[in-house]
């Protein structure tokens, strides 16, 4: 099953690898095995329209070859008092591919070495969300008991590009046996 789903997110919307071999429903098995082979799902890509809102706006960068996330920095210096959330600006608007979304998740070092946390957990930005105002911004929560100071090029949050499923809502009576409510497994 797994195998299955792989050509259908490959194929969505252009997806290839970096060597160029497209793929999709209309190329063979062969090429395909090469994508996986050669490229690895690490190593898909997708052309995204990126505007910067100014000229100092840090463009995102992969840190590694590996990395699912790219950075998102900070574009303006300000100050989060203790306790305060505050939506962070990165100068960046970034264009989502139709059929995914743009989740904003924290680094896993930002809470450790500067007492932040991306507030609502995962921030979501939808494909429609790409006008010249709509900036992504990071929301952030200040755990600490002091100021926190943040420059323009601080790396606060990482995004990733995710396809998605729309559900067809199908009301009916509950069907499946009943694991106890919330809470039940412990």
């Amino acid at each position: 099953a797994t195998f299955l789903a792989i050509p259908s997110i490959i194929s969505a919307n252009g997806w290839q690898a970096r060597d160029g071999a497209p793929s999709g429903p209309s190329t063979n098995a062969i090429s395909f095995r090469s994508v996986l082979a050669t490229a690895g799902p690490h190593r898909m890509t997708h052309p995204v329209r990126i505007t910067r809102l100014h000229a100092s706006a840090v463009l995102p960068v992969y840190q590694t070859a590996g990395a699912a996330g790219f950075d998102l920095a900070a574009s303006q210096s300000m100050t989060i008092e203790p306790g305060q959330i505050a939506l962070v600006p990165t100068g960046l608007v970034i264009e989502v591919p139709a059929g995914h979304f743009l989740g904003v998740f924290a680094r896993s070092s930002t809470p450790l070495k500067r007492g932040l946390v991306v507030a609502n957990g995962v921030g979501v930005v939808d494909s429609d969300y790409s006008g010249p105002t709509d900036e992504i911004k990071i929301q952030v929560l200040n755990v600490t008991s002091v100021p926190v100071a943040i420059e323009p090029g601080d790396r606060l949050a990482q995004g990733v590009l995710m396809p998605f499923v729309r559900a067809v809502w199908t009301e009916g009576e509950a069907s499946g046996p009943s694991r106890g409510g919330f809470g039940s497994t412990g």
